[in-house]
């Protein structure tokens, strides 16, 4: 084929923004509080910060770091880096100032946007950040000091007016660096293309079925995977975003009413915030709301508790590695009849590949597909226009990732016969007790499923016979004072006795800063002066 300009133009989510630019020009594009902008306006602020970048140096590849929340100028940020030729590197607001400063110099960034909310964090490490020569205050907070440097408006005012022309000239150029959490050791920045961005984000719009009706709100961070590509997927199709600096559930059961908001995203433990919030028995949403979740399985208790308030709960499966969103589980309309706890059960399942990602597998260690009974464990490996690029000036741990021609998740799961994959567990999470297999997830959901519950984590513990049993830490939820011999009575009604935990212990969990569950910490506690084996 011979490629040319008539018939080929790189893929990228900049274009997003120019066409809802041109088709939606006064419809509202971005809500935070009472400021409205039209996708006009957001068009001429993008190109403003893309001129002011430029002028201050930012050269095709450089990179730009943000610490801000879910606020206007973090998503203007996802079209303005881009279009000035640089790449995005949208730092976690929960890091510590070392973890901030390592992420900075190791992507050495050249310029730095701060929200002075924030602005104590980076005040430490300041003078650490060699590569930065460029300083904006993103917003002024009542009380906070900000950096030394202009503020974002004034910035975007040294912009001036007119379009930007730079664009992509491969597709394959990295738009975004995403830092992973960095559990195990220093975080990895993950190379997010143009190509895989626009591409992940239309199936994200197609997924969820967003459309210029559709009003998305951000209780998802914008810096975790680029907002799951929702900061280019509700643009794409001429939505509304609706920011929010700060995930109060009050707030947002006011902005799903007041905005009309019709899909928002979060984790599983946003969702239990927002369903053990008081009052939340009586939330009944007045108009369709589609919430979208992952990061972790969510439990068939907290499907139903989700349903309850009249919101349609989809289950998406991903990684960093995967532009966030790369499997769904897909409603089939053979589930309508199913009673309540049989469809939470089926939909708390990974499902199927995401409409734009090629088909992952679920393999043995020889890279044989493991049949599809439902009980056989396998690694997700997955490969496809959706898969980062690779880590950033880490070609070693990009080929350990990449090994076999595959991009190894290190999620164990189980295939089912009709096609739909649900996972088990990390691979260092499972517990072999005795020689059999027992997943951490399916005794966290029977776990889930106590009255008193709030949040549960499984880990292996040490024993003299079976080598290892399970032991569940549990948050009970406020006001309630559930007893080790009642939780683990409970789960002998719901689960095979030797899968039971043989320890209970109340406690607040760990979590990294996107809050995820820190179950090495658990783990480590609980081996500490043992030998524990490696599976």
């Amino acid at each position: 084929m011979i490629q040319s300009s008539v018939n080929y133009v790189p893929l990228t989510p900049l274009s997003f923004l120019e066409r809802s630019a041109y088709v939606f020009r006064e419809k509202t594009a971005v809500v935070y509080n009472e400021t409205r902008y039209t996708y006009q306006q957001f068009w001429q602020r993008v190109h403003r910060l893309a001129r002011a970048l430029q002028k201050v140096g930012v050269a095709r590849g450089d990179r730009v770091a943000f610490l801000a929340p879910n606020i206007p100028p973090l998503l203007e940020a996802h079209y303005g880096v881009p279009l000035a030729g640089g790449v995005l590197v949208a730092i976690n607001v929960r890091l510590s100032p070392d973890e901030i400063a390592y992420i900075v110099n190791h992507a050495e960034a050249r310029a730095f946007f701060v929200d002075t909310e924030f602005a104590r964090l980076v005040r430490p490490i300041q003078g650490k950040l060699k590569s930065v020569t460029t300083w904006v205050n993103v917003v002024d907070i009542e009380g906070a000091q900000p950096l030394s440097g202009p503020h974002y408006e004034a910035f975007l005012q040294e912009g001036g007016e007119g379009p930007v022309e730079t664009w992509p000239e491969d597709e394959t150029e990295t738009i975004t660096l995403n830092y992973t959490s960095g559990t195990t050791g220093q975080p990895k920045g993950v190379m997010y293309t143009h190509r895989g961005a626009y591409l992940n984000a239309l199936g994200d719009a197609l997924e969820l079925g967003l459309n210029s009706r559709s009003v998305y709100l951000w209780t998802l961070p914008m810096f975790h995977c680029n907002g799951w590509c929702f900061t280019w997927a509700v643009t794409s199709v001429g939505g509304t975003h609706v920011c929010l600096r700060k995930v109060d559930p009050e707030r947002v059961f006011q902005l799903i009413e007041k905005e009309g908001v019709s899909h928002f995203c979060g984790a599983p433990v946003v969702l239990i915030g927002l369903a053990s919030h008081p009052g939340a028995d009586t939330v009944r949403f007045s108009h369709p709301v589609k919430v979208a979740t992952g990061g972790a399985p969510p439990s068939p208790t907290l499907i139903r508790k989700m349903e309850g308030m009249g919101a349609e709960v989809i289950h998406l499966y991903g990684l960093t590695e995967t532009y966030g969103p790369n499997t769904i589980c897909e409603w089939q309309p053979a589930w309508d009849p199913l009673d309540l706890d049989t469809r939470a059960r089926l939909m708390s399942r990974q499902g199927v590949a995401h409409i734009t990602a090629k088909p992952f597998k679920v393999v043995d260690e020889a890279m044989g597909e493991v049949p599809a009974d439902g009980q056989t464990l396998g690694e997700v490996v997955i490969r496809g226009n959706t898969v980062m690029k690779g880590y950033f000036k880490d070609p070693e741990a990009t080929q350990m990732a990449f090994r076999d021609g595959w991009f190894h998740s290190g999620d164990l799961a189980v295939w089912y016969p009709d096609g739909y994959m649900e996972l088990k567990d990390r691979k260092k999470d499972i517990i072999i007790s005795g020689g059999e297999n027992i997943s951490t997830i399916e005794v966290e959901n029977a776990i889930y499923k106590h009255p008193d519950v709030l949040e549960v984590a499984v880990v292996a513990m040490p024993h003299e016979k079976w080598g290892e049993v399970p032991k569940a830490f549990v948050t009970p939820k406020p006001g309630t004072h559930p007893t080790e011999q009642e939780i683990i009575h409970f789960c002998r009604e719901h689960l095979a006795h030797y899968k039971c935990p043989k320890a209970v212990e109340f406690c607040e969990l760990p979590k990294t800063s996107t809050g995820k569950i820190q179950k090495y910490v658990l783990r480590e506690k609980e081996w500490k002066g043992h030998e524990k084996r490696v599976h």
